[in-house]
């Protein structure tokens, strides 16, 4: 599982300064006209120990931090996602910008706040072009990496002392140290995967929070790492991408799905609040009104398909899918092979791909014979979606619909969906799929809790009258 809107999961080929231009000059007047910059909460005037200030924090004033992100993500593209990656325990733990800390602390007023996107916005870029700088100082060759290993010890040296600096060696400061030594092996032609593995096998889990490493340790690391490279650390750049819907079925068909949580899930439950829509009008919303209005369309049509009880199929997506994208027709299912995470991943594309997907969703239906939990077939059928990826586009949205739809057949509606938006997974890996229904119960219990307390009785009454 991967966060959507978390700095931690770059890879350098989407944050590389040479790949992606930017004009600094221009950043301030770039992002003023985002549609967030349209709809800057405000900080209320309470003590920072008020439940109510934790509360807008967390609620109104992250969604709207998400919807900046997710707004300079569409303007400049992926690479901009660290400008919230604050010293310490900020927005995400251990990172190198200082003009940025969390929706509590930097949020404001609209004339502070703006201007404090735009300074996070330009560390960030500065920071990553002095990684660019760094790395291009070592021009390194794996292929002779038996005649230079001084070299690319001395380089991740100089990278680890250049990130505790940066950082402060703060809460989870050896995140970003590990990513940027990643990113280091990944410039010179080593395969991320394998960069990964290598940098956590010198580090070894010897960096701690709240801890700079000694000297000795930052030696013993950097020549660990360079010990480990080898010739044949390279990327295989010759060999075709894998597809990665096959590996989806493949998965989909060994994971345990009746252990998946389900106690008490598959009986009808009315929120005390539409979490969907909510979340909706707050992210979508601060994004694009437009993209908002789609969407609630989308979410409205969806509810009265599974009110009459509607088979989950392609063509009932469709139906969705053209007020998501807001098109003249229902989009019709692609004709060519898709990619998503960067290119990363591969979905095929054949004359039975339909009728598969036809297939593997109309198992969200309860069967008798062969049950499983609402949050197994809700989970499957969400993910069924991200990895057939039927669509050229909103294929996300897609999949957040379908999920719901199943969940709303069955009389449940969500108080609330932050673990389900702005995530994505990866289609090999078996562990996800549970996780999924595992954050699908978690919004179930709190619905089940806040529907049955008081204040949410009481709220529900006055909504009704």
């Amino acid at each position: 599982m991967i966060v959507e809107l978390a700095p931690q999961f770059l890879h350098w080929d989407e944050v590389d300064p040479a790949r992606h231009p930017f004009d600094e000059v221009s950043a301030a007047q770039v992002v003023h006209a985002l549609g967030p910059a349209r709809c800057v909460p405000s900080r209320p005037d309470i003590p920072f120990a008020d439940s109510a200030m934790s509360a807008w924090s967390h609620g109104e004033a992250r969604l709207w931090a998400d919807a900046m992100s997710q707004a300079l993500v569409e303007r400049y593209g992926r690479w901009t996602l660290g400008w919230r990656w604050a010293h310490d325990e900020g927005d995400f733990d251990g990172g190198p910008v200082g003009n940025w800390c969390c929706p509590r602390d930097s949020i404001t007023t609209p004339e502070e706040t703006l201007p404090r996107v735009v300074a996070a916005l330009r560390e960030w870029r500065g920071w990553l072009e002095s990684l660019a700088g760094w790395f291009d100082a070592y021009p390194l060759e794996l292929a002779d990496v038996g005649d230079q290993r001084i070299l690319w010890e001395r380089a991740a040296r100089n990278l680890i002392l250049h990130v505790t600096d940066r950082t402060g060696c703060g809460s989870g400061w050896y995140g970003h140290c590990r990513q940027v030594l990643t990113w280091f092996l990944s410039r010179w032609g080593i395969a991320p995967g394998t960069a990964r593995d290598l940098v956590d096998q010198a580090i070894g889990g010897r960096f701690l929070s709240w801890t700079g490493p000694d000297i000795v340790l930052v030696d013993d690391v950097a020549e660990r790492l360079s010990l480990s490279l080898r010739p044949d650390d390279g990327t295989a750049s010759a060999e075709p991408l894998a597809d990665h819907l096959e590996r989806w079925l493949a998965v989909r068909a060994a994971v345990p799905w009746q252990e998946a949580p389900g106690s008490g899930a598959d009986t009808p439950l009315p929120p005390s609040r539409d979490g969907a829509a909510e979340d909706i009008r707050a992210f979508d919303g601060a994004v694009d009104p437009a993209r908002a209005e789609g969407l609630l369309a989308a979410l409205e049509r969806m509810r009265s398909d599974a009110a009459r009880g509607a088979p989950l199929d392609f063509e009932l997506l469709r139906g969705w899918q053209r007020h998501v994208l807001d098109t003249p027709r229902p989009p019709l299912f692609r004709a060519s092979p898709a990619f998503a995470k960067g290119g990363r991943e591969r979905y095929g594309i054949g004359p039975d791909t339909r009728a598969r997907l036809d297939a593997c969703l109309a198992e969200s239906a309860k069967d008798g014979e062969r049950p499983l939990p609402l949050t197994a077939r809700a989970a499957r059928a969400y993910l069924d979606i991200c990895f057939f990826h039927p669509f050229d586009d909103g294929n996300a949205r897609s999949a957040f619909l379908a999920l719901l739809f199943v969940l709303a057949r069955e009389g449940v509606t969500l108080s609330g969906v932050t673990l389900l938006r702005r995530v994505t997974f990866e289609a090999g890996n078996a562990q996800d799929p549970l996780i999924l229904a595992r954050y699908i119960e978690s919004h179930l219990t709190e619905t089940r809790r806040t529907a049955a307390s008081p204040d949410a009785v009481s709220e529900s009454r006055r909504a009704g009258s």
